[in-house]
């Protein structure tokens, strides 16, 4: 009997520490390091983050970010093997090895860059590098299958940087029926929802996807999808016709100097993809070599020029985001604004032309763009006809376009860390919340 009340004082002093520890864990604010390297694989964006408190009222203050390119010989096998290029099991784990090695390097350099010593970053989330992404289910081996593959190792980065770390994100959302992506809308919601103004959140990285956000939304009213290419289809025809030295058309200066070849737009534009109903995503197993090798003898045929070329792609990227938005956003609901992140707001081609086709003419809220009006489709519906959306750079918002992602990682391994959901099935088409990811704990100090 008494060992009985003594057992069960230990058990409710114990209980009574886990519950203290818990409420400091959720109350202490946390530095996370998010990082992301996307399908366009030019780097690691890494985002530093203060984040404190709970949904909804979890607080979220972006601090400072960095950029590391991947040596030029990493990220010609990373684009090799998302190519779906043979890769042996013994060269593949060695791979994903060697990219933790490349993250936790990353990491070490964001903290002396960013003049905080490692020790004091509490928690690291890193998406890894995708490599392959299949989110509808197919038919292999007798069942059908849906599947992601970020690689990464993170136990090599909490190891080489002394920091817990979260990675592989994607699967738990596809183990619950969804489709792995988009996981972004979990952090556009909380940054972005607003009581009287319907938001979308645009961010073009190699693949374009949006998060569409009702003015005073519940979770349950976000959806997202990816829209189609963002800068995958342009970079690829860069660095093809200019043999590697050159990743991306900066400025979009090669784009500038073409012009624009009609019946290829056309084609593009009756893409299948486009047509498809959200949930959906996509990647570089779509729009990536295979696509380009359709694109190139058609353009041959067409007697089009390199820039004649890259300047149609560059207009279909915007025009497919533009045809994404009428075919399955604004029939839906009201939207106000669209805040634009990912490299390609920094293609002034790219957002002349959505700004063009969607924004009221007296706009103030973009910069002004240095492209000749020429280099504009003019099939833009008349004035009394487009949506009239304030367009945004995520950077008026104090959110650099370039570390918007990271930032969003950060957010989820906070999350994922305090063991709760953030997944939104309303975007991904799960049947459930998930929590995301798997952690690598640090070796003990």
């Amino acid at each position: 009997m008494h060992a009985f009340l003594i057992l069960s004082s230990v058990l409710s002093a114990s209980s009574v520490l886990k519950i203290t520890f818990t409420l400091f864990m959720a109350s202490k604010p946390m530095l996370v390091l998010g990082m992301m390297s996307g399908t366009s694989a030019d780097g690691i964006d890494s985002a530093l983050v203060k984040i404190s408190g709970a949904p909804p009222n979890l607080k979220i203050k972006f601090l400072d970010h960095a950029k590391q390119n991947f040596p030029p010989q990493i990220r010609k096998e990373i684009l090799r093997v998302a190519e779906q290029h043979p890769l042996a099991p013994g060269e593949f784990s060695q791979f994903h090895a060697r990219l933790g090695q490349l993250y936790a390097e990353a990491a070490l350099n964001a903290c002396k860059k960013l003049k905080i010593p490692p020790h004091k970053i509490d928690l690291i989330g890193n998406h890894g590098q995708t490599i392959f992404h299949q989110g509808r289910p197919v038919n292999f081996l007798g069942a059908k299958t849906a599947s992601t593959l970020q690689i990464g190792d993170g136990s090599t980065i909490a190891a080489l940087t002394g920091i817990t770390t979260i990675s592989d994100f994607r699967p738990a959302d596809l183990a619950l029926g969804g489709q792995g992506a988009p996981l972004v809308p979990y952090v556009d919601y909380l940054l972005w929802r607003d009581k009287k103004l319907g938001r979308v959140a645009l961010n073009i990285g190699g693949i374009a996807n949006l998060t569409v956000i009702p003015a005073n939304a519940k979770p349950s009213d976000v959806f997202a999808f990816d829209t189609g290419p963002g800068n995958m289809l342009i970079d690829a025809l860069v660095q093809h016709f200019t043999h590697g030295r050159r990743r991306y058309d900066k400025n979009a200066q090669l784009a500038s100097q073409g012009k624009l070849i009609p019946q290829l737009l056309q084609t593009l534009l009756k893409d299948p993809y486009l047509r498809q109903r959200p949930p959906k995503s996509s990647g570089r197993e779509y729009f990536g070599a295979t696509y380009i090798k359709k694109i190139l003898p058609l353009g041959h045929r067409l007697q089009a020029e390199p820039n004649d070329l890259i300047r149609t792609v560059t207009i279909f990227t915007a025009l497919s985001i533009v045809d994404a938005l009428n075919r399955f956003v604004l029939s839906r609901t009201k939207i106000h604004q669209l805040i634009v992140s990912g490299g390609g707001a920094n293609n002034p081609l790219l957002m002349a032309q959505l700004t063009a086709l969607l924004a009221p003419t007296n706009a103030p809220t973009l910069p002004p763009f240095s492209v000749a009006a020429r280099d504009i489709v003019l099939s833009s519906p008349p004035e009394k006809t487009k949506p009239h959306i304030e367009i945004f750079a995520s950077d008026q918002f104090r959110i650099p376009a370039d570390a918007k992602e990271a930032l969003a990682f950060a957010v989820l391994a906070y999350e994922t860390f305090h063991q709760r959901p953030s997944n939104l099935p309303s975007a991904t088409g799960a049947s459930a919340p998930a929590i995301l990811g798997k952690i690598s704990y640090a070796p003990p100090r």
